[in-house]
C-alpha cells in the first residue's frame, strides 16, 4: 500500500531531507497528488486554453552567410519581445542532445541513495547538488520537479567531481555550445553598441552550470506545476526540452505582439534547442532586451525532462546597465550591485514572477 504522506513533516524529510524526490513519491504507487503539491488556483495551468508560440527557429548557421543581418535581427527582436526563442543548426551534434536525455533518465531512475549524496547538506563537492523542488523551506506548494545541478569550473574538476552517470555528456554540451552562446552574444550586444571583448566576458559569462531536471509522471498534473512563474536570473539560458512539451511563457503585456499578458507554449521542435534571457540581460540592456517569465506544466502520461545550462556573471561581477544604453535611453532603470547580492536575493524567495528584478530597480 503506498504511503498516504498527510503529515507534511513526513512528506517534507521523505522527498527532501532523505532525498527521494518526487520521484520518490511516484514510485511508492500515490493515486493522488499529495497535498503539500496543490498549487493555488491562480497557479494551476489550464492546458486547454494555451496556445503554441508559432514563431519559427532561427538558422544559426546563417549568421556565416549573406543573410547575417537579418538573422541578427531575428535574434534581437526575439530578445526584445517574447524574450524566449528557438535555434536551429546551432553546432551542438544531435547525437548528443538525444544521448543527453537518456543520460538524465539514467540518472533520475538511480536508486534514491545514490542520488541522495548529492543533497546540498552532504555533498562530496560544492560543485554539485542534487534536489527537488525550487526552495522547499520558502514555499507554500511544492513545484514536482527533481534536479542535479553542476557548476563548472574547469574540465579536470567536473571529470573529477560531477556524477559519473553524467559527467561526460554535460561536460560536452557545455563545450559544444560554447560558440554558440558566443554568436548569441555578439549579436545582442553588437545591436545595443557593445563589441565583445575578454574582459567582459567574465561580465556576462563568467559562470556555468548545467542542470538536468526530472517532471515524473503525476496523477493530478492540472492541480501542480512543474516549476512555477518565474524569469532566469542570469544572462542566457541554454534549455534542451525533450518531445513531450509543458514549458509555457508568459507575453509581457508591453510587446509589440499579439496575446500580451497570455501563456504561450513553446512547442519541442527535434533537434531545436531553446534559448531565453535572463534578468542580468535585460539589466544590461537597461530593459531592452526582456526576461521571460516562464513556467512549466507536469503531465500524466510520461515523465519528462529538461537539460539547461545558466549562463551568468561571476558571483563577485558588478551589475549595471552598460554605458551605451544609459546614454541612448537618459536614464538608468537599475541601479548597480554584486551578482553574489541578486543570487542570495533569488534563492531566498520561492518562485514569484519577475519580482526578482525589484531587487534591482533604480529608486
Amino acid at each position: 500500500m503506498a504511503p498516504s504522506f498527510e503529515n507534511e513533516s513526513s512528506l517534507f524529510n521523505f522527498v527532501v531531507r532523505d532525498g527521494n524526490g518526487v520521484k520518490g513519491i511516484v514510485d511508492s504507487g500515490i493515486s493522488k497528488v499529495p497535498q503539500a503539491y496543490i498549487q493555488p488556483p491562480a497557479e494551476q495551468i489550464n492546458k486547454k486554453s494555451a496556445t503554441k508560440c508559432e514563431i519559427p527557429p532561427i538558422d544559426l548557421s546563417s549568421l556565416d552567410g549573406p543573410d547575417h543581418d537579418q538573422v541578427v535581427n531575428q535574434i534581437v527582436r526575439a530578445a526584445e519581445t517574447l524574450g524566449f526563442f528557438q535555434v536551429v543548426n546551432h553546432g551542438v551534434p544531435l547525437e548528443l542532445l538525444e544521448s543527453l536525455k537518456q543520460t538524465a533518465h539514467n540518472f533520475f531512475g538511480l536508486p534514491a541513495e545514490r542520488k541522495a549524496v548529492y543533497r546540498k547538506e552532504v555533498s562530496p563537492s560544492p560543485l554539485v547538488k542534487y534536489g527537488t523542488s525550487f526552495v522547499p523551506e520558502k514555499e507554500k506548494a511544492l513545484e514536482w520537479k527533481d534536479y542535479i545541478s553542476m557548476a563548472y569550473t574547469n574540465d579536470a574538476e567536473a571529470l573529477q567531481q560531477w556524477p559519473v552517470e553524467c559527467r561526460d555528456d554535460a561536460l560536452q554540451y557545455l563545450k559544444t555550445s560554447h560558440d554558440m552562446v558566443m554568436k548569441l552574444l555578439e549579436a545582442l550586444m553588437g545591436n545595443l553598441g557593445v563589441e565583445l571583448d575578454d574582459s567582459k566576458m567574465d561580465a556576462f559569462i563568467g559562470k556555468k552550470m548545467v542542470n538536468m531536471n526530472f517532471y515524473p509522471t503525476c496523477p493530478n498534473p492540472e492541480l501542480t506545476v512543474g516549476v512555477g512563474r518565474h524569469s532566469d536570473m542570469g544572462t542566457l539560458t541554454i534549455l534542451l526540452q525533450d518531445g513531450i512539451g509543458g514549458l509555457y511563457v508568459k507575453v509581457p503585456e508591453d510587446a509589440y505582439m499579439e496575446k500580451k499578458g497570455e501563456w504561450v507554449e513553446i512547442p519541442p521542435i527535434p533537434g531545436a534547442i531553446v534559448i531565453n534571457v535572463g534578468d542580468m540581460l535585460q539589466i544590461l540592456s537597461n530593459g531592452r532586451y526582456k526576461s521571460a517569465e516562464h513556467r512549466v506544466r507536469t503531465t500524466s502520461t510520461k515523465s519528462r525532462v529538461s537539460i539547461p545550462i545558466f549562463v551568468s556573471p561571476q558571483a563577485t561581477q558588478k551589475i549595471a546597465p552598460l554605458p551605451q544604453t544609459v546614454e541612448k535611453d537618459g536614464v538608468a532603470r537599475y541601479r548597480e550591485f554584486v551578482f553574489s547580492d541578486y543570487m542570495n536575493n533569488f534563492f531566498g524567495n520561492a518562485h514569484n514572477g519577475k519580482k526578482s528584478l525589484e531587487f534591482a530597480k533604480a529608486n
